[in-house]
C-alpha cells in the first residue's frame, strides 16, 4: 500500500530495499546490524520501523524492525515484500524452556508453536509455522563456520510476554500452564514473539522466511545459567544472520555463472 510513492507504515519507496531483508523487532538494532553492511544508508524511520539499506557481497540488502509481536511484523514484512524483498531473517532474542538452551546461546529456528493471533488471520490454525529450509541451511553452516554455540528447533510464540512471565497472575493461568508444559515436553527450545507470524506470512506469499534468535536467559533454569546478569547483547545473531545471507548471494552467483 504506497501512498505518495512510498508505503504506508514503513515509509520506504520502491527500489530504497534490497531483496535479503534482516527483521529485527528493536528499532534500536537497526543500525548496529547497518554496520555490517557496506555502504550502509539510513531510509527510513517511521513508527515502530527503521530501515537501513547497504550492500553485501556487492547485493543491496536491508535492516527493517518490526516492533514487538506478530501484528507489525506482519506488517512489515508485507510492505518488504511489496517493494520486492524476498528472503527473510528475524534476529532477536528468546527465552530459553530447554535446559540445554543456556543464556549467550543462539537458536536457528525451524519453526514455531502458534500460540499467536496474528497468523490465524492468514492460515488455519493446522498449518504449520516453519522455516525456508534454505535460509535454514544458511544460516546453520554460517553458525558453524564462526564457531558460535547454537541450536536447531521449534520455538513457541506468543502475544502477551507477561502472559509467560507471570502465567500465576492470569485468570486463565490453568491453560497457560499446562500448555508451557506441553511445548517443553514436545522439546521446544526456547519463546519468543515474531517467528510464527513471519513463517506464516511468508508461506502465504510464497516468500522465505528464516529465524535466528540469542537467549537472553533459560526461564526454567531461573537464570542459573548466569555468571551476573541477562545477557542482551545480540551480535552472535547478527553475525549468523549476515553470514548466512553472504553463503545465499555466493550460492545465487554460482547457480547463475556470475
Amino acid at each position: 500500500m504506497l501512498t505518495s510513492g512510498r508505503s504506508y507504515h514503513i515509509d520506504c519507496a520502491p527500489g530504497e530495499v534490497g531483496r535479503y531483508v534482516i527483521l529485527p523487532g528493536d528499532p534500536g538494532r537497526c543500525e548496529k546490524i547497518a554496520r555490517h553492511f557496506d555502504h550502509p544508508v539510513k531510509v527510513a524511520c517511521k513508527r515502530e520501523f527503521t530501515t537501513f539499506t547497504g550492500t553485501l557481497e556487492g547485493v543491496k540488502v536491508s535492516v527493517t524492525s518490526t516492533g514487538i509481536g506478530g501484528p507489525s511484523a506482519a506488517i512489515a514484512m508485507e510492505e518488504l515484500i511489496e517493494l520486492g524483498a524476498d528472503t527473510f531473517i528475524r534476529v532477536g532474542t528468546c527465552g530459553g524452556m530447554n535446559p540445554r538452551v543456556r543464556g549467550g546461546d543462539c537458536v536457528i529456528v525451524t519453526g514455531a508453536v502458534r500460540s499467536e493471533g496474528t497468523s490465524r488471520e492468514y492460515a488455519p490454525i493446522e498449518f504449520p509455522a516453519v522455516a525456508d529450509f534454505g535460509v535454514t541451511c544458511a544460516l546453520t553452516e554460517a553458525a558453524g563456520r564462526l564457531g558460535l554455540p547454537f541450536h536447531t528447533g521449534v520455538v513457541h510464540n506468543k502475544d502477551s510476554f507477561y502472559g509467560q512471565h507471570s502465567p500465576e497472575s492470569m485468570p486463565v493461568s490453568y491453560e497457560l500452564t499446562a500448555r508451557w508444559e506441553a511445548w517443553k515436553r514436545l522439546g521446544v527450545l526456547a519463546s519468543e514473539m515474531e517467528s510464527a507470524a513471519l513463517f506464516t506470512v511468508a508461506a502465504a506469499r510464497g516468500v522465505a522466511a528464516g529465524g535466528v534468535m540469542y537467549t537472553v536467559w533459560n526461564q526454567e533454569t531461573g537464570g542459573a545459567d548466569y555468571e551476573a546478569r541477562p545477557q542482551t547483547d545480540t551480535e552472535a545473531a547478527i553475525r549468523i544472520a549476515v553470514e548466512a545471507i553472504r553463503l545465499m548471494i555466493r550460492k545465487e552467483s554460482d547457480r547463475c555463472g556470475i
